[in-house]
């Protein structure tokens, strides 16, 4: 069965919004977030995460620590913890919602009000979701600016720069929001008509073969 232009951005928004979920899930839990290269050793390259720091050795070998203690971190850390786990949480939701309002779902296909409602709700959630992915990812990187520009600073103090993560949190909430957004457009595009149901064939009347002339009933000539 071929599927409408509805049907079709419904499944691309839905296919662009679950890879940036996956991409947010990635940035939520990798330890990219921040990198630092030692003037002073450069065999040695540190990273910092939500949930630990790693160094990573000449050799290739990474070794890792937790974080101690969550009231320890800076403010934006903190903040993109609980944003970042909430932007997961909801994008999985918003992932069930769509897949269940999508127009090639064949089980509640009689139901078009709850599906659309469902479509709309989860385009909604990976909206919100892209948006909370995008906040914390960028006040990170704002602090990491002003901390790199600091000029209070001494010269000999490494700075932290820009990690994998962050680019990677950038593009995750532009495809949670963009295929947000295209789900909630799709959505209000007119959904396939139902196929009719066939006639039934009409019943011959006693006496008469259907499409031709009237045939004379059994025994007729006979008289009582």
């Amino acid at each position: 069965m071929a599927w409408s232009c509805g049907t079709k951005a419904q499944v691309a928004a839905l296919l662009l919004a679950l890879f940036g979920w996956v991409s947010s899930c990635v940035t939520t839990f990798v330890p990219l977030w921040k990198n630092l290269n030692l003037d002073l050793n450069e065999l040695e390259i540190w990273n910092m995460g939500l949930w630990q720091v790693c160094i990573i050795q000449e050799e290739g070998a990474m070794e890792c620590k937790a974080h101690e203690s969550f009231l320890a971190l800076p403010p934006e850390l903190r903040a993109a913890r609980v944003l970042m786990c909430l932007s997961n949480g909801l994008g999985f939701l918003a992932l069930v919602l769509s897949a269940l309002g999508l127009d090639c779902w064949r089980p509640c296909e009689e139901k078009a009000a709850l599906k659309r409602r469902l479509l709309l709700a989860g385009g909604a959630a990976f909206g919100t979701s892209g948006i909370m992915t995008l906040v914390p990812v960028s006040w990170v990187a704002y602090n990491t600016v002003l901390e790199f520009w600091d000029e209070t600073l001494p010269d000999i103090v490494p700075r932290w720069e820009f990690g994998e993560a962050t680019f990677l949190g950038w593009f995750a909430g532009f495809f949670l929001a963009a295929g947000g957004l295209l789900l909630l457009c799709s959505s209000c595009l007119p959904r396939p008509a139902a196929a009719a149901a066939p006639a039934a064939p009409a019943r011959a009347l006693p006496g008469k073969a259907p499409g031709g002339p009237a045939a004379h009933p059994k025994h007729a000539d006979l008289v009582i």
